[in-house]
């Protein structure tokens, strides 16, 4: 933030503008102090980026690509009691694998299905989930998940002769009842899972929220989703177009084509599910839609 505030005072009109994905903007640069500003800023890239593993040949240039836009993530479970895991530390392993780019993808992670990074607005929301585990000889029957669930969830828990079932087809993963539990009958699956959702976007043309790709995904399928994509977009976007955006290249090719190239070499786990067809949605333009 030091480096951020030195820049604005000294070369911008001293205001910070702090985006949506957890950007900075800073106003009034002239466009001949550049390259003085790269110069500042070559030690903030260093502490953000290249000390993480990110390859930056010559930080003192300034960052080298502006298509993959910066990872954003909720505060995560370093603070967050709902989080799963750990969203800084995702960001930044997501980050090592596919910056710089020039090609234009959004990536945001949620440490919860309650969404407050708003991943459902991303090409790539990765959303943390877990698999709840119930020990029934701890649980007295107070119904404190159960009616947490119905109230705030989706209803996945009812009891039954004094023991809680668990719908898994409604179940969304919160973990909510492990929280709610006074008696620790609820516990987190220590295994880390993720919901992939995936071709959310705003914008002009055709906006949409994002469907679920995949379930129960490691971390490891995550990440190589992510770096296959790169490999779909090289081969089919079209280079006519500055920086086609990648929901736009899957709307051209269809779903098919792109899970087929997203998959490969990917070793999907045994609960691991993967949509098999998604129909995505979006805004329609017909203005006598709204004519009477």
């Amino acid at each position: 933030m030091d480096v951020i505030k030195e820049i604005a005072e000294k070369y911008g009109d001293g205001t910070i503008h702090i985006t949506i994905r957890q950007g900075f903007e800073i106003p009034g640069i002239p466009f001949e102090k550049m390259d003085e500003v790269n110069q500042v800023l070559a030690s903030l890239i260093r502490g953000l980026e290249t000390d993480r593993g990110v390859p930056i040949e010559h930080p003192e240039l300034g960052y080298p690509a502006a298509g993959t836009r910066n990872v954003s993530a909720c505060i995560g479970n370093r603070v967050c009691p709902f989080a799963n895991y750990n969203t800084t530390e995702l960001a930044r392993k997501i980050e090592s694998a596919v910056f710089p780019n020039e090609y234009h993808v959004k990536i945001a992670v949620t440490g919860c299905p309650n969404d407050c990074i708003k991943a459902h607005l991303q090409d790539f929301g990765v959303i943390g989930i877990c698999e709840p585990q119930y020990e029934p000889a701890r649980c007295i029957s107070c119904e404190a998940c159960v009616k947490n669930c119905r109230q705030r969830v989706t209803g996945a828990l009812t009891l039954h002769h004094g023991k809680v079932k668990r719908d898994e087809r409604r179940c969304l993963g919160c973990g909510e009842c492990v929280l709610q539990c006074p008696m620790s009958a609820w516990t987190r699956n220590p295994r880390k899972f993720y919901r992939l959702v995936i071709m959310g976007r705003t914008g002009k043309k055709n906006p949409r929220l994002a469907q679920t790709f995949l379930e129960w995904a490691d971390e490891t399928v995550i990440i190589k989703v992510i770096q296959n994509t790169y490999d779909y977009i090289d081969h089919f976007i079209d280079k006519s177009l500055p920086k086609e955006h990648v929901g736009y290249i899957i709307d051209r090719t269809g779903y098919q084509v792109f899970k087929e190239w997203v998959l490969r070499s990917v070793e999907l786990g045994p609960e691991m599910k993967v949509a098999e067809n998604l129909n995505f949605s979006g805004f329609q333009y017909e203005k006598d839609a709204f004519l009477k």
